[in-house]
């Protein structure tokens, strides 16, 4: 059986699911293709917290709430945060970064992947979006001006333009010959949600210590003593740590991160990942588009790569509607180029930077140490740079689309 649609995005994901949702009015018949049941996972808020989180930016907030997601968000549970705690653990900088230095309710929130995914999935349901499920990408060739892609239970899909938003092991990319700058971090990172003594504050907690940096994200409970942990640490280090026991990797936990939030008393299971960076060296070509971790990932010690992606799908969607508003055929390079230039500059500077970060916080000669807790230390006493910082950190700088848009 052939299928055909105006627009293919394959992968359902968050990022592709929102794209979808931007582009419903647009007149375009639409299709959703993925690998997984497309199911909206019943919630139980007695349950354990899923180990993977995102830490949503004030923009991408307000791009869920334009897709009416953000309601299915905060009726599941979300857990805002209106401050940020960094410091270097082989030295003595501090820095304190606060939502209400810009007049700001919060710096973001703190949401499990799955609820975020489980509420886009409600709104694609209700929609009048194509939605193929359990479909695994098989081939992809061109045919004529059309792409003809083909499951691997046999059913085709035949459409002029594909966006590829299927993570960061995007087979589209693969198919097409997308070509990537890529390298390991030599990092794997341990993520899972543990219950501390002491209460979260509504605060991100960061320390970074000799062996990477490890972030302690309070998580929506009604005592505030539950945390979403990522542990970034070198391959070696994070075997051994993941074969310890809940009570001696806890208490391993606490000493890293000097029992700020007092006793780590419990841990739930544990995940670990290994880090490595992709970046696209373009995102479109001819009748086809990256976006998301298809097109670019990043180290998660700023949380930004789930950001990245949702404006990547809102510039996507804007430049895809103004342009059919227009008559331009969609598939033209030309047009998806706009969305290229738009957003391919932030995310190679930002994820620059989060390099640089992630560099100088590893470099062990004395001479760098002194200069990062100099730093650290000078920032905290710069309001104005603080406040840049938060900015940025909110999602509320540079081009914006009009989902982003307050």
């Amino acid at each position: 059986m052939e299928m055909r649609a105006d627009l293919v995005v394959v992968g359902a994901g968050m990022v592709g699911s929102a794209l979808a949702l931007a582009l419903q009015n647009g007149g375009l018949e639409i299709l959703v293709v993925d690998g997984s049941p497309l199911s909206v996972k019943a919630f139980d808020p007695q349950a354990a917290f899923e180990p993977r989180v995102s830490a949503l930016s004030a923009a991408s907030q307000r791009i869920l709430e334009r897709l009416g997601a953000w309601q299915g968000i905060a009726r599941r549970r979300a857990s805002p945060y209106g401050d940020m705690s960094v410091w270097d653990g082989s030295g003595t900088g501090h820095v304190h970064f606060s939502a209400a230095s810009v007049h700001a309710e919060s710096l973001g929130h703190i949401v499990e992947n799955r609820v975020v995914q489980d509420a886009l999935l409600e709104q694609l349901h209700d929609s009048d979006i194509g939605l193929v499920a359990n479909a695994r990408l098989e081939q992809m060739r061109r045919s004529g001006d059309d792409w003809l892609l083909s499951l691997a239970d046999g059913r085709s899909v035949r459409t002029p333009l594909v966006i590829a938003a299927d993570g960061a092991h995007s087979a589209v990319r693969r198919l097409t010959g997308c070509e990537t700058r890529e390298w390991d971090y030599l990092h794997h990172a341990i993520v899972t949600s543990v219950r501390c003594s002491a209460p979260h504050q509504r605060t991100a907690w960061q320390r970074f210590t000799d062996d990477g940096p490890l972030a302690f994200l309070p998580l929506a409970h009604a005592d505030e003593h539950w945390c979403s942990i990522v542990w970034s640490t070198t391959p070696k280090e994070a075997e051994r740590l993941m074969a310890l026991d809940s009570g001696a990797f806890c208490a391993q936990l606490e000493r890293a991160f000097e029992g700020r939030l007092g006793h780590v008393e419990h841990a739930d299971a544990r995940v670990c990942v290994p880090l490595r960076q992709r970046h696209a060296k373009r995102y479109v070509a001819e009748g086809l588009a990256l976006i998301g971790d298809a097109a670019h990932t990043i180290h998660p010690l700023a949380g930004q790569g789930v950001n990245l992606g949702f404006l990547d799908a809102a510039v996507l969607a804007e430049e895809l509607l103004h342009a059919n508003g227009r008559g331009e055929r969609l598939a033209d390079a030309r047009v998806l180029s706009r969305y290229e230039r738009r957003r391919m500059p932030h995310n190679l500077a930002l994820m620059a930077a989060m390099e640089g970060f992630e560099r100088l916080f590893q470099a062990d000669p004395l001479p760098l140490r002194w200069l990062r807790n100099s730093g650290l230390k000078c920032v905290e006493q710069m309001p104005e740079a603080k406040a840049l910082f938060v900015r940025q950190a909110l999602g509320l700088s540079g081009d914006l689309p009009e989902l982003a848009k307050p």
